[in-house]
């Protein structure tokens, strides 16, 4: 792993860097819902949090310019009767978003003009009620997206294993993507004419989805929880796809797909993450060609960059603040005086939502076209009717450098020595702020862009102007920044013009004092070199410590999974051991029975023995008698014999009885 960060790349020291507690959007109230989405969703203007509120779902809005300690009572956006499970801002109109929820409905608001959380201490704040409610889904609504390059049309996924699209114009949605299980996630190709899911079936779908059919559909991954798709947009091919799941053993895996050859499998396997079990977020920066892993339970952001076929580790913002919900601004966001290539946003604790801001340190004051490509303008290239009709269109792209313009016109002159170090914290509300203001230009669109513009179709919203956010004076962030300790530099200015009048003792004293100088000032670069490879160094030590942890941790996990399979093999021997010793007293009291019976069965037999000898005796008795009878005395002998008759009957029925009972004994 550290053998990569030789190659050459504009991104390898990207740093993550972290902000002051009093500059987060503190005092909020999270929602706790299990459902696996986002949680919050950003643009250049407004943040939004899936809200914990009582009596019905809600969620709230926050102006990114607000930051601090929020307010107790806030205006929600109120409607749904339960709670919200995502949200999604429009790609064209920052005041738009859409919300799905548990009670199978989605909504579309719109943010009302000059929006605040900071109302007047008396006033009550007013709860914003949605514009267009659309109906269609037979149980809760998990996410929301809109279409990147068609105004209007949205796609939706629910529990009954559908998404729909929509058009938002008419309410109508006519098209259905059925699935056989859960959708986990859904993500857009770069000019949206498909769309790519993921599912608890554990396969990989690629969709046209206006045709309604799956086009590619593969098995993902392995294990049981959830993966998340995310399509890789921009000059990569287009036809590449980014996931994170879970191995069957439970350890975290990245893939890419190639839809050339989709078939095979991901290019070069699955690469193993970590054996952590908090689902991983992906988002994909097509500008930089970078790909962000934030897992859900832990407060690290991983990044990597994308180049020949393969992801490379780039770096780690760690925190040891877990995280639930992440979310990433546009690109037309991000504050670009600054160096800022991506800003996040990351739950702390449910509790606050802390920006953070990866740059790329440069001492420059231009424009820095080569870690800035042409972006996405926020401008919709299609209407939906044309969409739904089967037109595509490429997204409509713009020259960050307009942003830089009109930051650059607004921002006081600086110091050469303010500038920020990657450690360093944000101290001033200005890093934040969105680069629209007031005095600034709309962002122009780029001229190279070819895709088709055509005039959109009237849409349902009110006309609304966009809601103009005053930045913070960036001098703010600069006054709180320290000066590095550099005074004795320009000590070397009088030396030049001293030797004319000064006497030759001073001029060489002088001389020697600025040979000291110079010299200091080389040891001190010498050291700082020394200091940084140090640092280098116990990073590389770091990220071995931690692989070695993780590694550690994988295995007492594994450990721990196979003592819970031996006491629960153990339970279930006790179990079948209680049974069979069951089982074993059953058969010994039938094993008794048996025995009274045979005893029974040996007396009967025993009696029925007697009474046949007796029987056999009386008849040879009567045959005696029969045999000695005279005729002169035949009345006797047949009385006799009736006797002899009768006892034989009554023993013949008694013997009857008895092979009766000792057959009904032997069954």
């Amino acid at each position: 792993m550290a053998g990569r960060f030789v190659r050459s790349s504009k991104y390898r020291h990207v740093f993550g860097r972290s902000t002051k507690k009093e500059l987060c959007y503190d005092n909020l109230r999270i929602s706790r819902n299990a459902w696996d989405s986002n949680i919050i969703k950003a643009n250049p203007e407004y943040l939004s949090v899936n809200w914990e509120a009582g009596g019905g779902g809600a969620f709230a809005v926050i102006p990114l310019n607000e930051t601090g300690k929020l307010p107790e009572r806030m205006p929600l956006f109120r409607g749904h009767t339960a709670a919200v499970l995502d949200t999604d801002w429009s790609p064209f109109d920052d005041s738009v978003i859409a919300s799905g929820s548990e009670d199978g409905k989605v909504f579309i608001w719109q943010v009302p003009e000059n929006f605040t959380l900071m109302t007047g201490e008396e006033e009550e704040p007013v709860d914003v009620e949605p514009l267009i409610k659309l109906a269609g889904h037979a149980r809760k609504v998990g996410h929301v997206l809109f279409h990147p390059t068609a105004q209007n049309v949205l796609a939706t996924s629910s529990g009954d294993f559908t998404v729909k699209l929509w058009d938002v114009n008419t309410g109508q949605s006519n098209h259905t993507l059925t699935h056989g299980e859960t959708i986990q996630s859904m993500s857009w190709s770069g000019n949206g004419s498909l769309l790519v899911t993921t599912c608890r079936d554990k396969k990989l779908r690629i969709w046209d989805p206006r045709q309604q059919a799956v086009a590619h559909e593969v098995a993902g991954h392995g294990g049981a929880k959830n993966s998340r798709a995310v399509w890789m947009t921009g000059d990569v091919g287009g036809d590449k796809i980014a996931t994170t799941g879970f191995s069957a053993k439970a350890d975290r895996q990245l893939g890419h797909w190639d839809l050339k050859n989709l078939s095979e499998g991901p290019v070069r396997g699955f690469q193993q993450l970590d054996s952590i079990s908090g689902v991983c977020m992906p988002f994909w920066d097509e500008s930089t060609k970078c790909l962000y892993l934030a897992g859900k339970g832990d407060g690290n952001i991983r990044y990597f960059e994308f180049e020949n076929d393969d992801f490379i580790f780039l770096s780690e913002y760690k925190s040891a603040d877990p995280q639930r919900g992440v979310a990433f601004l546009p690109k037309r966001g991000v504050n670009v005086t600054e160096n800022e290539v991506m800003r996040g946003f990351k739950t702390v604790n449910d509790a606050y939502i802390e920006p953070i801001s990866f740059i790329v340190p440069r001492r420059a004051e231009t424009f820095q076209s080569d870690i800035y490509p042409d972006a996405a303008a926020g401008k919709a290239a299609l209407n939906a009717e044309e969409w739904f009709e089967g037109k595509d269109a490429e997204p409509i792209t713009m020259s960050l450098e307009s942003l830089y313009d009109s930051e650059a016109a607004n921002r006081p002159p600086q110091s050469a020595g303010n500038t920020h170090t990657p450690q360093q914290s944000v101290s001033g509300a200005g890093a934040f702020s969105s680069p629209t203001s007031t005095n600034s230009p709309r962002p122009s669109v780029s001229a190279a862009s070819t895709a088709p513009v055509d005039s959109p179709r009237e849409v349902v919203f009110r006309p609304r102007a966009p809601t103009m956010k005053a930045a913070a004076p960036p001098a703010v962030v600069k006054a709180a920044t320290p000066t590095p300790a550099a005074a004795p530099a320009p000590a070397p200015a009088p030396v030049a013009a001293a030797p004319a009048k000064a006497d030759p003792l001073i001029a060489d004293q002088l001389a020697k004092i600025t040979a000291l100088l110079e010299a200091q000032n080389a040891s001190l670069t010498n050291q700082s070199e020394q200091i940084k490879a140090q640092s280098a160094q116990i990073s590389q030590q770091s990220e071995q410590i931690k692989v070695q942890s993780d590694i550690i941790k994988g295995q007492s996990e594994q450990i721990k999974s196979q003592s819970e399979q031996i006491v629960s093999q153990g339970e279930q021997i006790k179990t079948q051991s209680e049974q069979i010793k069951a089982q074993s007293e059953r058969i010994e009291s039938q094993t008794e029975q048996i025995n009274v019976q045979s005893e029974q069965i040996k007396k009967q037999n025993a009696q029925i023995q007697e009474l046949t000898k007796e029987v056999d005796t009386l008849k040879e008795k009567v045959e005696k008698v029969n045999v000695g009878n005279t005729d002169s005395a035949p009345t006797t002998v047949v009385v006799g014999n009736e006797e002899l008759e009768e006892e034989g009957r009554k023993k013949d029925e008694i013997i009857r009885k008895l092979e009766l009972e000792l057959e009904e004994a032997r069954s």
